[in-house]
């Protein structure tokens, strides 16, 4: 049996939403070991001069505790 622990992690982007994911991830992988998913819960952007300045997400990053 396996035990495994979920993060809540914030992160942006100026590309997309899914590079922001993608960037949550690598960011949790600096400290976190045996990622095994990445939900994305949350996704919002800001916008400056009308048009969209930059693009974050809240996810939830699940973990095998050894």
């Amino acid at each position: 049996m396996a035990v495994l622990k979920v993060i809540e992690v914030l992160a942006n982007s100026n590309k997309s939403w899914e590079d922001a994911t993608k960037n949550a991830v690598e960011q949790a992988s600096k400290s976190v070991k045996n990622i095994r998913s990445v939900y994305v819960n949350e996704q919002n952007a800001t916008v400056k001069d009308g048009k969209i300045d930059e693009f974050r997400v809240n996810v939830k990053i699940t973990f095998e505790v050894n």
